[in-house]
């Protein structure tokens, strides 16, 4: 945290107490800065050696640099059409896509929906709060120029605004507020956080998903910050673009950088539990001799491969069988 990598490619001190410091050229005329050996672990200290033999105007330093800092805040795009495909998936559905592919937990268990209509997909617009703290309040964009208002204005029919809270009682917003979203046709909004005015908000008619609700304000507690930047809403990791499907049973980020694979894997579990489900209700009997069932290892020769065969589904179109996986 003391040292500055500058547009050069050098570091260098913020302070002279830094005296081990010391600048210089390569053999080949590159400027870099030697830093004492102490104040840098192994693994740095060649990071930083190697860079100060690629020209500072490198695009592979330049690279370097830009990663070194941070990484991109959305993680690939979802298409309208592969967004209409997801919504029509059930969250339980697109939670087992994500769990058989080994990708940690995605349902937002903060999210429950505030009226039993309530169901909302869409690419996720972020919004970050922060603690409150005077400096903060002061140093925010005011007004219109608010992180809140950009976030808003960035929503429309195929967006859901995601709020990441300071805590769950902590209002995020209210009538005033949200009868921009209601103009915006916004696609839904989801918070670990709660909402008040709550029959204004149904009324409004957008779905709306967050822990609870309360009388309390917001600005009392915590600062809009952050418009679209990686955030964690009650532990679940969202990106912008990140697809957001919500229903009665909660609220499912699926990450755009595998939104496909997911929906091809939760979309075969879910037909084979129609035919399972169909199966059992036209011969009533326990359900263990079809299910459960693990995605990529169904043998063909189990009594759930037969049922599956004879409905036409095989290891030569579905990804559901043992040695047809595709992730």
């Amino acid at each position: 945290g003391n040292l500055v990598l500058s547009r050069s490619g050098s570091f260098s001190p913020l302070a002279s107490q830094y005296g081990g410091i010391h600048s210089g050229t390569d053999q080949k005329g590159n400027f870099f800065d030697t830093v004492l050996l102490t104040m840098l672990s192994s693994t740095f200290r060649r990071a930083v050696m190697t860079a100060s033999h690629i020209p500072a105007k490198s695009s592979v330093l330049s690279n370097a640099r830009r990663a070194f800092a941070q990484g991109p805040a959305a993680g690939g795009h979802i298409s309208d059409e592969l967004l209409e495909k997801l919504g029509s998936l059930s969250t339980q559905a697109l939670v087992d896509g994500l769990w058989v592919m080994g990708w940690p937990s995605a349902q937002i268990d903060g999210a429950r929906p505030l009226h039993p209509s309530h169901r909302c997909v869409g690419r996720a617009v972020t919004l970050n709060f922060v603690p409150a703290r005077p400096d903060i309040a002061q140093d925010k964009p005011a007004g219109g120029e608010s992180p809140e208002y950009e976030a808003f204005e960035k929503c429309g029919p195929k967006e859901v605004l995601v709020m990441s809270s300071v805590g769950p009682w902590e209002s995020v917003g209210g009538d005033i507020k949200f009868l921009r979203l209601k103009q915006r046709e916004i696609g839904g909004l989801v918070t670990d956080g709660s909402v008040r005015d709550t029959d204004e908000i149904i009324n409004y008619g957008f779905p709306c998903f967050s822990y609870s609700t309360t009388a309390r304000q917001g600005p009392a507690a915590m600062q809009p910050w952050e418009c679209n930047g990686v955030v964690s809403v009650s532990g679940v990791t969202v990106r912008p673009g990140d697809a957001i499907v919500g229903d009665q049973d909660g609220v499912v980020v699926v990450p755009a950088k595998v939104a496909e694979k997911v929906y091809s894997i939760a979309h075969g579990r879910e037909q084979i539990e129609e035919i399972v489900k169909a199966e059992l209700m036209k011969n009533p009997g326990p359900p263990g001799k079809f299910y459960p069932f693990m995605s990529g290892k169904i043998k063909v020769d189990s009594p759930l491969g037969q049922l599956l065969a004879s409905k036409g589904i095989t290891p030569e179109n579905s990804n559901q069988f043992e040695g047809s996986a595709d992730w």
